[in-house]
Formats: structure tokens, C-alpha cells, sequence
């Protein structure tokens, strides 16, 4: 018999302690992984939300901050910039178009992004992809509204539905807009970007709910009749931040200094990829600790098998005896217990391998409609061969203690079995 065939036969025999050790280390590999993926998904999830844009353009605040909020509708905006600094701004001779974004107002929950046509244009994410629609078309009444993939599947609206708006974020209602009821006009396609979760109004709308607040209060009197809102000059007074596509990219540097060097309001214009790289490097500290702790758990999990190989050693010493009677050599025996060790690592790491792809499967998609993160699936490459590998290599290294003991107690004891 081969010696792979003595060990895999001898691996059988103590199918309990064998399958143990495997499924831990393959919980190892199979964490280890998901980090990991989960990692890339995040970085390609972030970089691919919005694409083709040269400059983020809002109000004088960090460059992380600005494109968080415009972009990925993460926390809120220090302040707006003017209406008339946004109409200047498409007036620069090294500006392509810009995307104005309004935000403020939410609805259960979900951003509400107010802009115009040019969003729907002009947009793009991943690899130059343009918005889809569903169902239905752009808004094109003052009160329609374009919902986002998730918003409409998780809330259950159709085209036609009625919904109102909530003034400020969060689920609960604090102060609805239930006099001015939004129709549902366009559900947009899946992106698997921020743009599923959010509902798009026009720059317009978010004028006309807020006609009876002023500074920001609650309105405690008669409030205006739609017909007589729509009658009404909704030119806005500011938005958000701007979304901004130049001419020609060999200016993108020369128009970020212009603007964020200009006298007047003061502006800052950031460049989407700059702001993710220093995203990056904030978190990194965050990356770095996971994959630390996921590495320590396979080497946790590999060192608890050789404690547990070593701990079987004296009950196994009946069975060395035997094979150095048939002939066996105290090297082979050695041998043998570090090729038990490398195929206990190899049947753990590929179940982890397999168990971690799985998850990834199953859980993409809700992954997807909670955090926004497309996960990639990838068929399994070289980088988990190498992990195989590694971990084969490495538990067949915590064999080589339990081996030379072997080896040892094979010379000591020979035929005659200590009892």
C-alpha cells in the first residue's frame, strides 16, 4: 500500500477527531475569504458607484466628507451651495455638463435626491453603464417621483402609487409633507449602487414641499394648495453638490485649483478617485486588523490539530509497532503522520474554499439591497490555490513535532508495547 493510502486509511480509523479538525479549519478558510471578498466587493462597490466623473463640487468642507454624502448618501452636508454658483459653474468653458444633487428629505427610511433630466443623461456607475428603467419613464410632473430598484421592491410600490415625502432622514415620520403626495412616475433598474436605494425627485419638487417653511421650521398655519404651488417660481435656491464631467481630463487639475481658489462663496472641488484613495487609507488600519484576525484563527485552528495529534500519540503507539513489524522504518512512520496533517490542511482548506463561495451565493443579494455592495463571483483562481497551498504547507508543518515523536517512540519501543 501507498503511503498516501496507509494515511488516508488511518485517517478513516478516527473519523471523529478527523472531521472535527477539518471543519474548524475550513471555518478558518472560509472567514478568511469572506473578508476578503467581502473587501473587494466593498473597494469595487465604491469605485464603480459613480463613473465618468472628473470633479464633486459642494460647499468648503473635507473631500472624504463631500463625496460620501453626494455620492453614497452617507451622512450630511455641512452646507448647500447657491443656485447661482451652480449656474456659474456650467458656465466654465472646461465644463462638459454637471448633475446637480439636493438632498435633505427622505421617505421610511431612503435618501431623497432631488435633481433634474441630466441625472438620468448623464449618469453612469460600474463600467460606463447608464440608468435603466424598469418601468415607467423620468419625472415629468412637478409631483412625480423615480424610485430606486430597492426602494420599489422593498416597499412594494408600483407605477401610479401615491407616497409622501419626509422633511430631514431617518425612518420615523417626524414632519411628513402629507399635503403634497408624490405619484410614482419610473422605477428605475437594478445598479447594485447607492442609486437602488434612493428616490429621485426634481430640483423643483423639493421647492415646492418646503414653500411654507421658513428656516428650516415646522409650518403651524394654512398651507399652500398644490394648484397654487405649481403657479409659483420654483426656481431652487441651492443644491447639494454638483456631479461634474469636463471637456477634456487634462484640465481636471487646473479646474479643481480655479474653483476651489475662487473668490466668492467658497467652494470645494474634489476629485472622485483622490477622496477614495484617502478613504482608503483611513480604513486601512480596519483591513488590516481583520486580515490579522482571520490569519491568527488559521493558525489557532492548525495548532489545535497538532495539539491534538500529539495528545493521540500514545494511543497510537500499539499502531506503530505493527507497521514497524511489517517492515515499516521509523522515517516512514514520521512520514506518514505529516502526510495525515497535509491532507487533514488540504480537505480543510478546499471545504472552506467551497463553503466560503457558497455563502457568497447565497448572501450577495442581500447583501446587495442592505449595504449596496456588489459582491464578485468569480470562479475560484490562483489566489485560493495558493491559499490552499499555504495551509497544506503549513499544517503538514504543525505534523512535523507530532512526526518526530513518532519517530522517537518507534525507536524506543519497537515490538515490545509499554502498557
Amino acid at each position: 500500500m501507498t503511503p498516501a493510502g496507509l494515511a488516508w486509511k488511518s485517517l478513516r480509523n478516527r473519523l471523529g477527531m478527523v472531521l472535527l479538525t477539518i471543519c474548524c479549519i475550513a471555518f478558518s478558510v472560509c472567514l478568511l475569504i469572506g473578508v476578503e471578498k467581502v473587501r473587494e466587493g466593498a473597494k469595487a462597490g465604491f469605485a464603480g458607484t459613480v463613473a465618468g466623473v472628473d470633479l464633486i463640487v459642494g460647499a468648503r468642507t473635507g473631500s472624504v466628507q463631500l463625496m460620501l454624502n453626494s455620492v453614497f448618501r452617507i451622512g450630511e452636508a455641512t452646507a448647500n451651495i447657491s443656485w447661482q454658483s451652480y449656474q456659474d459653474l456650467l458656465q466654465r468653458d472646461a465644463v462638459s455638463w454637471a448633475i446637480p444633487i439636493s438632498l435633505g428629505d427622505s421617505h421610511r427610511g431612503y435618501r431623497v435626491v432631488g435633481t433634474d433630466q441630466s441625472y438620468f443623461t448623464h449618469y453612469r456607475y460600474r463600467d460606463d453603464d447608464a440608468l435603466a428603467f424598469a418601468e415607467g419613464a423620468p419625472f415629468s410632473d412637478l409631483f412625480d417621483v423615480v424610485l430606486g430598484s430597492a426602494v420599489a421592491e422593498t416597499l412594494g410600490y408600483r407605477i401610479g402609487d401615491e407616497l409622501v415625502l419626509n422633511h430631514g432622514l431617518g425612518s420615523v415620520a417626524l414632519a411628513e409633507h402629507a399635503e403634497l403626495p408624490f405619484r410614482v412616475s419610473g422605477i428605475l433598474a437594478h445598479t447594485g449602487t447607492p442609486v437602488d436605494k434612493a428616490l429621485h425627485v426634481s430640483l423643483e419638487a423639493i421647492e415646492a414641499i418646503h414653500v411654507d417653511w421658513q428656516s428650516g421650521g415646522i409650518p403651524t398655519g394654512e398651507r399652500s394648495p398644490a394648484d397654487a404651488i405649481r403657479q409659483m417660481d420654483l426656481t431652487p435656491t441651492s443644491v447639494t453638490a454638483a456631479l461634474v464631467k469636463l471637456n477634456s481630463p487634462l484640465g481636471i487639475f487646473s479646474t479643481q485649483r480655479s474653483i476651489n481658489q475662487a473668490s466668492g462663496e467658497a467652494l470645494s472641488a474634489v476629485i472622485p478617485g483622490l477622496a477614495l484613495l484617502e478613504l482608503w487609507s483611513v480604513v486601512e488600519v480596519v483591513e488590516t486588523a481583520l486580515r490579522l484576525v482571520t490569519v491568527l484563527m488559521v493558525i489557532t485552528t492548525i495548532g489545535g490539530m497538532m495539539a491534538t495529534m500529539i495528545a493521540m500519540l500514545n494511543d497510537r503507539r500499539r499502531e506503530m509497532a505493527i507497521l514497524r513489524a511489517l517492515g515499516a522504518r521509523p522515517g516512514q512512520i514520521g512520514i506518514l503522520l505529516i502526510m495525515e496533517a497535509g491532507m487533514i490542511g488540504a480537505l480543510g482548506a478546499v471545504l472552506g474554499i467551497a463553503m466560503a463561495y457558497a455563502g457568497l451565493a447565497l448572501g450577495s443579494g442581500w447583501v446587495e439591497a442592505t449595504y449596496g455592495l456588489a459582491l464578485v463571483l468569480d470562479a475560484p483562481g490562483l489566489v485560493d490555490l495558493q491559499i490552499v497551498g499555504l495551509i497544506v504547507f503549513f499544517a503538514a508543518l504543525a505534523g512535523l513535532i507530532p512526526a518526530v515523536l513518532a519517530y522517537r517512540n518507534s525507536l524506543a519501543d519497537g515490538i515490545a508495547i509499554r502498557t
